[in-house]
């Protein structure tokens, strides 16, 4: 495996183990706010990042690179509302973004073509967790951050499905 390719893939790695532990943190800061809703949502966001880690990590090992586990700091714990926490969602997920379209790029600089395949899902995901995270702020514009507006947000956050873990490699 190209070793510049594989070392922006350790890294990554990284970023959606700390985008995991960040979306928990949130998941707990808006359980003790009493949003039922919000914290299931974000825990499945977190659930579904933990999964972007593991597919990393089976395609690095399919193609017979070594994983490094680098270390993760720890994420803000407090927000200043909800509307403040669902735009650090989205200022997150816009980071998240960058990275994997600065791995993408080094990929083509390398001629990595099984990598740009891989990562064409993550560009892809990546459009779509935006576009969520978007929508979910413009309701909570519309409806407010308190009464019955969040009240009926929170219960629509509640419905996420339970995300699926990745099957076993082997």
């Amino acid at each position: 495996m190209n070793t510049t390719v594989l070392q922006k893939m350790n890294e990554q790695i990284q970023a959606e183990l700390y985008s995991s532990n960040l979306y928990l943190a949130m998941s707990s800061w808006a359980n003790a706010h009493g949003y039922k809703g919000i914290t299931h949502w974000l825990k499945m966001q977190a659930l579904e990042e933990h999964m972007h880690a593991m597919k990393f990590i089976a395609f690095i090992e399919d193609r017979g690179g070594t994983v490094e586990m680098l270390s993760i700091e720890k994420p803000e714990q407090n927000w200043n509302g909800v509307l403040a926490l669902f735009e650090a969602v989205a200022a997150h997920e816009r980071k998240v973004t960058n990275l994997i379209n600065d791995l993408y790029d080094a990929a083509l600089q390398e001629k990595d073509h099984a990598s740009t395949s891989f990562l064409q899902w993550f560009i892809d995901e990546q459009v779509e967790e935006e576009a969520t995270v978007s929508e979910i702020i413009d309701e909570i514009k519309l409806a407010g951050e308190t009464g019955a507006g969040i009240y009926m947000i929170d219960k629509e956050l509640k419905l996420r499905p339970q995300t699926m873990p990745i099957a076993p490699t082997e």
